[in-house]
């Protein structure tokens, strides 16, 4: 009963717009009553006179019957066997069979008490809180009808008069609280018997229950009142679809009667003409699968007689084909449950043949005699052995071309050295037995034939390999742009397929045994010709010839579904037309980074070439061989080896650093002997120079006209008959002018020149050549200071003095040197790179040391005469006669001091040195007239002095060169303030 109230209330056959609503919350929204759905709507049987008869549940839902009739459901629910109602409220309740039994606990359940709710009662209190919030503030929507409200406002105030104890939904006697508040105890305390108080006390309690029984059975009543028109007008209308359903049943039997009779009539016959097309097409692939059963069968004896003529491309493709159909057409075929393995097995020994056959065909090609023109071997195997190892994904074939370049380089040079040495009779190879040890006995000119017959094979060598690797890129690159043109014709394809997508077809749905109708119509309408035509595989008109027809049959019977593999044609460079099959599936990335490899591969032999002839070259140079040769030797060495490096730089395309490396540091330690043997020389020279005025021989006087025309190197050895014809000359004439030089200056000379000509034959050494350059001038500077200015020559060589001579011609020498400086300069500077000019500051401070130097021995010059005339004019006397002994001896001196360095230093370095004398000449004799208290008076002693001056003036200017020099000889008298 109680479930009733969640019930919809149903509409009132009086009124339409009249509807019960159930006491609700506040809170809820109320819906309005919808009528109940037709059972069983009108639908056409066949028969328009039975439309009109049957049952309507639309039309009779309003048609009163017996079932609309009302029920007293507190008279029903009163049991009538009893005689009167019981006085006492267990009896009546429970029955007359209730007996009062305690109960006893349940050892099954857990005793429950309120702290196993007190996390649900802090969960629910903050949301009871807003639900309370929420109906203050939202009031109810009134809703109700007048009328109904009243009604509900009067059922309402009878529920109120039962006490709410009894609506709680936690209501049960089992608790002593509740059991004590429905039935006090006060009522049944009297012991011994019951009262007439008590009795009626429990008369009343048992009367004022059921009161509240009745309210509540009135109200129960009073909703089953309004639902009890909707539950009588289901169980009509249940009746009524009964009859509804017996009459659709009798419709359908006939409707398959009638339909069975269209069947035989009309359809079995084009039925039976499709199974028997379905069935000839069947017959016919099973003929051609028998076919290519046949054709698979004969894989392996065909896979095995095409690696007998080496034709790897051609069994790999069969095998992948085989494979295809295998998978594809032939999937569950019994008989060839083992051929798939065995495939898998048969192209495993592909790949170890197709490997085996790359490292032979490498070894042959580089071990062939370098004698041969051709190039490349075998061109057309090589293709095809590329095209299969790229087809099997065996990117790492050039490893092993590698791995042969290294052995190869190995044995050029070994037998290259056996067969100089076996040329050298010298040479006794029983007696010395290793091959280096052999090197090491041949001369600088057979070692540098062997170092030369080693460069040039090394290049053809190289030239062999890039021919070799550009063909094998050429493949590589190939199969690249086949892979770009494949993927722009799929891409057009697609763009093509999505334009003719827009057209629909009507697809059948009927099948006959598993198959398609449609499959029926678009086969069985073609010819037996044409539906084999569509099955055979898209092949090339010039696929390879074959032994066998098999392979042939096999692309020729394939189906259409598995024919994957179109073939086409690129030639390689060669001229050899190779197939490229689609089912090479390498990525772009794969196939460049490929490519990449093999040029580096290039790059590599170079390397290997060049650290093979570097280990040849340590190997000479362990006593210390190449350091002993002369420039000459060391050029042609420099030479030949930078000569290789250029052709394989141009042979490769990449610089490789060790050859060049070793190179240079051979250079290095041939420039440190260089210039310590020319520095040696140089000091021998130096320690055994007299500092005399050398004679210049022709060779040298045609050594510094070279220099002066621009060609700073040594010159050619003319004929010995000439240059003995020819006398050694007194002076040095460069470039109009005269240079009186010592032999060691001529020979330092020549040893500059060598140093320029090795740096043009050498052009890597060229910053140590001119640091060491630079080294040996200072070297010449301060070791020639230290000689003559600083006197070490009267130790070293044991000379008496250092003359005035000496020193002029050293100032001299100097200048020649300083000369050439700028012009050494120029040569160095066209041989440096641009980062490296900051080294030609050297010569700038060389050329400030030199003229510093050429300062301190004029100085010294002038410094000798001032000492001089320091010593003779403290004893001059102004008496006569006239001249003075004293003028006499300056005069005679002064004329020596000409005679020493007229003949040595140009005529103006001449006026120049006099005039800076002549200073000091007057400055020590005004010193000393002051002394003497002589004044420019007039006077005798003036007259006197005058004339020892005019002696003086007369002599000085009759020398030569000096005739014109102002000497201003007033200076030498005091000014008159």
């Amino acid at each position: 009963m109680a479930s009733s109230h969640s019930s919809s209330p149903v509409p009132q056959s009086t009124s339409s717009d009249a509807f019960f609503k159930k006491e609700m919350d506040a809170t809820k929204c109320f819906r309005p009553v919808q009528s109940l759905p037709d059972v069983c709507p009108k639908e056409p049987t066949g028969d328009p006179n039975n439309l009109c008869d049957s049952p309507s549940l639309v039309a009779d839902q309003h048609r009163w019957t017996i079932y609309h009739s009302k029920v007293n459901l507190p008279a029903a629910l009163n049991d009538p066997r009893l005689a009167k109602r019981e006085s006492d409220f267990f009896t009546k309740t429970w029955g007359v069979d209730f007996v009062d039994t305690e109960v006893t606990p349940s050892f099954y359940l857990p005793q429950i008490t309120k702290e196993h709710f007190a996390l649900y009662q802090q969960e629910i209190t903050p949301r009871e809180k807003v639900h309370e919030r929420c109906k203050n503030i939202c009031t109810p929507k009134d809703t109700f009808n007048r009328t109904l409200l009243h009604t509900h406002d009067k059922s309402r105030t009878d529920l109120e008069q039962v006490p709410k104890i009894f609506m709680k939904p936690d209501f049960a006697l089992e608790d002593s609280l509740t059991f004590n508040a429905v039935l006090p105890w006060s009522h049944f305390s009297t012991a011994g018997g019951k009262g007439i108080r008590d009795a009626a006390s429990s008369k009343l309690l048992q009367e004022k229950l059921s009161h509240y029984l009745d309210i509540v059975e009135v109200n129960i009543a009073h909703q089953i009142s309004l639902r009890s028109e909707a539950f009588f007008h289901a169980m009509t209308s249940q009746h009524e679809l009964q009859d509804y359903l017996r009459k659709t049943s009798q419709a359908v039997k006939l409707l398959r009667e009638k339909i069975s009779k269209i069947d035989k009539v009309m359809c079995e016959g084009s039925l039976r003409v499709l199974r028997l097309s379905l069935t000839r097409n069947n017959c016919i692939k099973a003929y051609n699968k028998l076919k290519l059963m046949a054709t698979v069968h004969q894989t392996q004896p065909t896979v095995q007689l095409l690696l007998s003529t080496s034709e790897f491309v051609g069994a790999l493709d069969l095998i992948a084909t085989t494979q295809e159909v295998l998978q594809q057409e032939l999937q569950g075929i019994h008989s060839f449950r083992h051929l798939g393995s065995q495939l898998c097995e048969l192209e495993k020994l592909i790949d170890k043949m197709m490997i085996a056959e790359f490292s032979t065909y490498a070894r042959n090609d580089l071990n062939r005699p370098l004698e041969d023109d051709c190039q490349i071997l075998e061109e057309e195997r090589l293709v095809s052995l590329v095209f299969g190892l790229l087809k099997q994904r065996k990117l790492n074939f050039y490893e092993i071309y590698a791995d042969e370049m290294i052995i190869t380089a190995k044995n050029i040079i070994k037998q290259c050295v056996v067969n100089t040495v076996s040329q050298i009779e010298e040479i006794d190879t029983e007696v010395v037995v290793k091959l280096a040890d052999q090197m090491r006995m041949m001369n600088f000119p057979q070692w540098f034939d062997l170092l030369k017959n080693i460069f040039s094979k090394f290049t053809i060598f190289l030239k062999r390999i890039k021919a070799t690797l550009n063909t094998i890129r050429s493949v590589v690159f190939l199969v690249l742009d086949k892979n770009q043109k494949t993927r722009d014709l799929e891409d057009t394809l697609q763009k093509n397929s999505a334009k003719d997508s827009t057209v629909d077809t009507e697809v059948a749905y009927l099948t006959h045994e598993g198959m398609f109708i449609s499959d029926a119509f678009s086969e069985g309408d073609l010819p037996p010709v044409a539906a084999d035509t569509t099955s055979q595989r898209n092949t090339s008109p010039n696929s390879e010839p074959c032994s066998s027809d098999s392979v042939s049959e096999l692309e020729c019977t394939t189906d259409s579904s598995s024919s994957k593999e179109q073939m086409s044609f690129s030639v390689t460079p060669g001229g050899v037309e190779m197939m490229i099959s689609d089912d090479m599936k390498l990525t772009d990335l794969e196939l460049v980074r490929l490519a990449n490899n093999i040029q580096e591969l290039l790059y590599n032999a170079s390397d290997i070439c060049h650290d093979r002839s570097v280990k040849f070259l340590m190997a000479r140079a362990k006593d210390g061989f190449l350091e002993k040769l002369n420039s000459n030797e060391f050029v042609a060495l420099s030479r030949l080896m930078e000569g290789f490096i250029l052709d394989t730089e141009q042979i490769c395309g990449r610089k490789s650093m060790s050859l060049r490396g070793a190179l240079q540091s051979q250079a290095n330690r041939f420039v440190n002997r260089f210039h310590e043997e020319r520095k040696t020389k140089l000091s021998l020279l130096l320690d055994n120079e007299r500092w005399k005025q050398a004679e210049v021989p022709a060779e040298f006087q045609d050594l510094v006209d070279s220099v002066s025309d621009g060609r700073i190197s040594l010159p050619e050895k003319k004929n010995s008959r000439s240059t003995e014809e020819r006398k050694p000359t007194e002076f040095l004439i460069v470039e109009g002018q005269k240079y009186a030089t010592v032999g060691t200056v001529l020979l330092l000379i020549r040893i500059i020149l060598e140093y320029c000509q090795c740096v043009d034959n050498i052009p890597s050494i060229a910053t140590d050549m001119l640091t060491r350059l630079s080294d040996l001038l200072k070297y010449f500077n301060s070791r020639s200071c230290q000689l003559v200015l600083g006197a070490g020559a009267l130790q070293v060589v044991g000379l008496k003095t250092i003359t005035t001579k000496n020193l002029a011609l050293s100032s001299r020498c100097l200048q020649l040197i300083v000369h050439y400086i700028p012009i050494i300069r120029a040569h160095f500077e066209a041989r440096l790179q641009p980062k490296q000019f900051s080294m030609l500051r050297h010569f700038d401070h060389i050329t400030k040391d030199y003229h510093d130097h050429i300062a301190e021995i004029s100085a010294k010059l002038v410094a000798i005469m001032d000492s001089l005339f320091d010593k003779l004019l403290s004893k001059y006397e102004v008496k006569a006669p006239v001249p003075s002994a004293c003028f006499r001896n300056i005069c005679k001196q002064m004329a020596k001091m000409h005679e020493a360095i007229y003949d040595l230093l140009p005529e103006e370095q001449t006026q120049m040195l006099f005039l800076r004398i002549n200073a000091s000449y007057k400055l020590h004799l005004k010193r000393q007239l002051a002394h003497l208290n002589v004044v420019n008076d007039g006077g005798p002693l003036n007259g006197l002095v005058t004339s020892d001056v005019a002696f003086y003036t007369g002599n000085l200017q009759a020398l030569k060169g000096l005739n014109n020099l102002d000497l201003n000889m007033a200076e030498i008298w005091e000014q008159k303030r």
